[in-house]
């Protein structure tokens, strides 16, 4: 990420466990989906107190992208009725698979984007699929070679490719230099 995560507590006494489980998700979220992620804040708030009842807790997700935020809010919707003790912990978890979810859908919407080639996209083939890596290379027309991550590749599988394979790819400046983005494998 970009920039770092932040964290806020209302009405619940901030604890090291809480936190560390916080930054947990948010790493494995990063991990996954790595360059699409900018930024994350997390908000955990206490309903209200209800010593027979038990307390319910809210947490509200929200995820920087490229362009725009995601903003996840999961409010205890019949927490009793689907959970026999509703704690902190189960709330979090809630929210961080909506979080996921939503990235999902994000990450889908930017795929859809590249269904049609457009007059912007340029050819060239995979050079070098890392072993055990999430990254490649494609030679481009003009001889050189331009870095591309996992998440790049619109249609296929990123395990599917190989030396050789034709492809068409959006080139974009990125934080080292050139990359290329929206990478679609050329159906032969």
């Amino acid at each position: 990420m970009e920039r770092p995560l932040e964290i806020a507590f209302h009405g619940v006494q901030s604890s090291p466990s809480i936190e560390a489980e916080l930054r947990e998700y948010v790493s494995k979220l990063e991990t996954r989906f790595g360059r699409l992620l900018i930024g994350c804040r997390v908000s955990v708030e206490a309903l209200h107190r209800q010593h027979q009842t038990g307390n319910l807790y809210e947490v509200h997700v929200v995820l920087s992208v490229p362009g725009r935020d995601l903003a996840v809010s999961r409010e205890p919707q019949k927490a009793r009725e689907r959970y026999a003790r509703p704690d902190l912990r189960t709330a979090i978890r809630d929210a961080f698979k909506a979080a996921e979810r939503q990235l999902m859908g994000f990450k889908e919407q930017l795929r859809e984007d590249t269904t049609a080639p457009s007059g912007s996209s340029l050819t060239g083939q995979v050079t070098l699929i890392e072993p055990g890596q999430d990254h490649g290379f494609i030679l481009t027309s003009t001889g050189s070679q331009l870095y591309f991550h996992r998440d790049s590749v619109t249609n296929g599988r990123f395990e599917d490719l190989r030396q050789g394979d034709p492809v068409t790819y959006v080139e974009e400046e990125g934080n080292a230099g050139p990359t290329a983005t929206k990478v679609r494998v050329v159906a032969g």
